[in-house]
């Protein structure tokens, strides 16, 4: 339930409440599927309240309150810009970048996506980080705190992955409109 509401509530950073959770399923405290599946719930609530506030406040709202969820106007601008420009297949690639991960959710919801592909594509984008911070975790051990100085060797490949893919996916979509 801690590692669900955690990464609802987004205050401490989820690979922190994440890899935590791995080192709880360490010690035996927790076991690893109810970790998951805690984490991949949480996650996906997170965002869909982001997508909900987007559909039913407008962009005045995230003007006006963002900064009390931590979602400055520029981050809103730079993903609504991708989302448009490159469309939904953005909800699942800009999940593995940072910055817009996050903010991603708020043009889906002010260009008002379907809810059911929003919620695939989050959740198949939350599946693999929620493994990947509590399978760090769990290699910590008593180390979990240290998790950023070890997960960078992997963060990076995945973040070079995301933006190839990313590519990839740009200009399939260029290919498309030119045709």
């Amino acid at each position: 339930m801690g590692i669900a509401l955690g990464l609802m509530v987004e205050v401490i950073p989820s690979e922190i409440v994440l890899s935590y959770g791995g080192y709880l399923i360490h010690t035996g405290h927790i076991n690893f599927f109810g970790a998951l599946l805690a984490g991949v719930i949480g996650g996906t609530i997170a965002q869909l309240f982001l997508y909900w506030i987007a559909l039913y406040g407008g962009r005045p709202f995230i003007d006006r309150y963002g900064k009390y969820i931590l979602i400055k106007s520029s981050h809103v601008d730079a993903s609504e810009k991708w989302f448009l420009k490159y469309g939904t297949g953005m909800i699942f690639l800009a999940r593995f970048i940072p910055v817009v991960r996050h903010a991603i959710s708020i043009p889906a919801g002010l260009a008002r996506m379907p809810i059911g592909q929003f919620t695939l594509y989050t959740t198949a984008a939350i599946i693999p980080w929620t493994v990947l911070f509590l399978l760090l975790g769990m290699r910590l051990g008593d180390h979990w705190e240290n998790i950023e100085t070890y997960a960078k060797p992997y963060i990076t490949p995945i973040i070079i992955a995301a933006v190839l893919l990313l590519g990839a996916y740009i200009l399939l979509q260029i290919r498309k409109k030119n045709k």
